[in-house]
């Protein structure tokens, strides 16, 4: 028993590893890091245990504290002169909007949200849908207007927002939809990215915050190591893919993002439908 026990355990570390890893490469990346998680726990074991919808939102921590060591001066200079710069405090004020959709749909539905979509038949269909909805913007005749993250206009901070909520459904990804929707408002590709990123962090860290709270009875009964391992991971490939992102999408499309969507989404059905998940 104790022999098995053992293994157990060690086999659930190895799976936090393997979750902290792909919510690194993916939560930046407008592929859907909930939709790859939901499905890797499918696959691994963890969909039927309370803790493992949790665990999803959890080790987002990781990546959260990737960018925001990578941001770190830049959100100490907007801390310093938010007060005494219009500019700053402009910029901070469009983040704000652009939360506070999403946050109140989140704080309202989220039970609705976690017991409902939360379900990898629908992540598999929303990873399809999302990359060909990528491929469309791709090859829409944009004509970008805005190259600065930080100079948007007010209303179209708002309007990202609103892109956002769509987001709530897991195989969306919140940095697709963000990303299209400044990328319909006029920004291009660098500035619609580096603006996920900015408002990646105030929203990461309130669905971190809310969903540790929760769930804090599971974070009673002895999951913090797992949690640890996958934290670890998570901020490891998060900060590899913050540094290289924005250089990416200066030079290519999206296209391989929404075909590996469209990959992953299409297998995923597959495996649900024509394989059984690992016991």
């Amino acid at each position: 028993m104790a022999l098995t026990a053992a293994v157990g355990n060690h086999l659930d570390l190895i799976k936090a590893a393997i979750l902290g890893l792909v919510e690194g490469l993916t939560e930046y990346l407008p592929v859907s890091s909930t939709g790859h998680l939901l499905l890797m726990e499918h696959f691994l074991g963890w969909d039927d245990d309370a803790f493992g919808k949790s665990f999803a939102v959890l080790i987002q921590l990781g990546a959260i504290l990737a960018l925001l060591t990578i941001y770190f001066t830049r959100l100490w200079n907007l801390a310093l002169n938010m007060f005494t710069s219009w500019p700053a405090a402009r910029f901070v004020i469009g983040v704000l909007l652009a939360f506070l959709p999403a946050a109140i749909v989140g704080a309202m539905f989220h039970s609705f949200i976690k017991d409902v979509l939360f379900d990898v038949r629908i992540v598999c269909f929303m990873l399809i849908l999302g990359g060909f909805v990528l491929l469309w913007v791709d090859r829409m005749n944009l004509q970008a207007r805005h190259h600065d993250a930080t100079e948007f206009p007010l209303w179209m901070y708002l309007g990202i927002g609103l892109f956002q909520i769509v987001s709530m459904i897991p195989g969306v990804s919140r940095a697709g939809a963000t990303i299209v929707g400044a990328m319909l408002f006029g920004a291009d590709r660098r500035a619609a990215a580096e603006f996920s990123f900015w408002l990646a962090m105030p929203t990461m860290v309130g669905a971190f915050a809310y969903e540790a709270y929760k769930s804090r009875a599971d974070l009673a009964q002895g999951n913090m190591l797992a949690i640890a391992v996958g934290f670890v991971a998570s901020f490891i490939f998060g900060w590899i893919v913050v540094k290289t992102f924005l250089r990416y999408v200066q030079r290519h499309s999206f296209s391989l993002f929404a075909w590996w969507r469209i990959v992953v989404g299409s297998a995923g059905l597959f495996a649900i439908y024509f394989l059984k998940p690992a016991a």
